[in-house]
């Protein structure tokens, strides 16, 4: 039963020659994949486990992670306390991000047209918030690879933007394989150009090894650090299923959770690591101190290279996911085209980005664009637990799943009030709430989101688990 015509599926009429289409058949096939949010059919599907650990690995190894390590600096952090930080946010950024991904290979969907399980209806609201944070993401990568590209090739920023969009925007629109394929390539290339910045950087660039902070200062810096580094591994997670979709269902979920967990807290840690480490040189035009650090010439002119190319690689990611947002959001856009759209509508948000104060403006994207996803993950895990105790152990059949009554209020209650309830918690450059303020800084609004989300959504979902046994068991026998 196509999901396109089931309850809680995209809006009857609109026809699989939208939401279906050409899938890749093998690794390799990189022709334009027009397959939208159907799922994808088990004999359809290919490849293994150890794909997740690049194509999370690679992505990751951007100047906007490398920014992102220099705030710890900036909040007057010594390395050592500002690098456990980051370590400790990545992990528990990267853990849920990594145990979703396992559900692509077991459903054969992406994970928004998954979140119609928990939300049914109502998952527009989590899909026009993972479409927008998918263009918001664009900007944020964009504005450093754009930047890198502008002075490699001598061009103004806007014409470096605009090719780099351009690029992203084919990949997007090539989709599943292509991504794939080229984070294959690009951890080699990638890797290798970091560890050359990271090379350059142990001449003469010396860690902060004491704190300009103290007391609750410095613990509010700590976790506010902490809690960046979670968004960044944690901003994955509405996209973790679209790249194992095409996974056969006899995966290793271990396998896939391990690899996928491997290559996000690798590349995280990484790159904020080096962005620690070289704070001093690496200030808001990140392109000007890379250049700057590796000098002119040839290893110059890769490590832009490599940005670009880094930037490239993520945004790729952004337009593919963000196309399955649209198309979940029931937008009669053919894959292909809803991904280049995407990427067009990213030019502009970067350009607002480089025309003032980028530090501030990167900060409170950064974190807005996160700020809604511990509540969405909160309500799609413990959907999906209950799910499981009705199935008592069966395969999963997203047909028999979406048939099920779908009760769209409570998760959009819950969803609401947790985001809700993390304000009061928040700390960024435009809004500071009066918990954060009260704790020095510190941005515990993901945490409070998470746990608000669980509290308000887990007990009736869970009663009805166990008073609609009976009714979904009907409902099954009539499917």
């Amino acid at each position: 039963m196509p999901l396109a015509h089931v309850p809680g599926g995209v809006p009857a009429g609109t026809g699989p020659d939208v939401f279906d289409g050409r899938m890749p058949s093998a690794p390799g096939d990189l022709r334009v994949e027009g397959h939208g949010i159907e799922p994808v059919p088990e004999n359809r599907r290919y490849g293994g486990a150890g794909r997740l650990f690049t194509v999370w690995f690679a992505p990751n190894l951007t100047m906007t992670g490398v920014f992102t390590g220099t705030i710890g600096g900036t909040l007057g952090l010594d390395f050592a306390t500002a690098l456990t930080a980051v370590v400790v946010g990545t992990l528990v950024g990267a853990l849920p991000t990594a145990c979703l991904g396992t559900w692509g290979s077991r459903t054969g969907a992406g994970q928004l047209p998954l979140a119609r399980l928990a939300f049914g209806r109502s998952v527009t609201v989590p899909a026009l918030l993972q479409w927008f944070s998918s263009i918001a993401w664009d900007a944020l990568i964009g504005l450093f690879g754009g930047d890198a590209l502008a002075q490699l090739c001598g061009w103004p920023f806007w014409f470096g933007v605009l090719v780099l969009m351009a690029g992203q925007g084919a990949l997007g629109v090539l989709g599943y394989e292509a991504v794939h394929r080229l984070q294959t390539v690009m951890t080699f290339v990638l890797g290798t150009a970091f560890a050359l910045i990271a090379w350059r950087l142990l001449d003469g660039v010396h860690l902060t090894t004491s704190s300009t902070v103290t007391g609750g200062d410095r613990a509010g810096a700590a976790v506010l650090t902490s809690t960046i580094a979670l968004s960044l591994s944690l901003s994955w997670a509405p996209y973790a299923s679209d790249f194992s979709r095409y996974l056969p269902s006899g995966t290793s979920r271990s396998r896939m959770f391990g690899c996928a967990l491997a290559g996000l807290v690798l590349s995280f840690v990484a790159v904020q690591a080096l962005g620690l480490w070289g704070a001093s040189v690496l200030t808001d035009q990140t392109a000007g101190g890379v250049r700057r650090l590796l000098g002119g010439g040839v290893v110059g002119g890769f490590g832009l290279l490599a940005v670009a190319l880094a930037a490239l690689c993520s945004n790729a990611m952004n337009d593919y996911s963000g196309s399955l947002a649209a198309q979940t959001l029931g937008v009669r856009l053919p894959r292909p085209a809803a991904a280049a759209v995407a990427a067009a509508l990213g030019f502009p948000l970067v350009l607002w980005m480089h025309a003032a104060d980028t530090t501030a403006r990167f900060q409170n994207v950064l974190l807005f664009v996160g700020y809604w996803i511990p509540g969405f993950v909160a309500i799609v895990v413990v959907d999906w637990f209950a799910r499981s105790r009705l199935r008592d152990g069966d395969t999963v059949d997203l047909a028999v799943e979406l048939a099920r009554p779908q009760a769209g209020l409570p998760p959009v209650l819950a969803f609401v009030g947790a985001f809700a309830a993390a304000v009061p918690f928040m700390d960024t450059g435009l809004y500071v709430g009066p918990v954060a303020r009260a704790l020095h800084g510190a941005d515990l609004s993901y945490y409070v989101a998470f746990v608000a989300a669980l509290a308000l959504y887990a007990p009736p979902r869970l009663r009805r688990v166990r008073s609609g046994t009976a009714s979904d068991v009907r409902t099954e026998s009539a499917v």
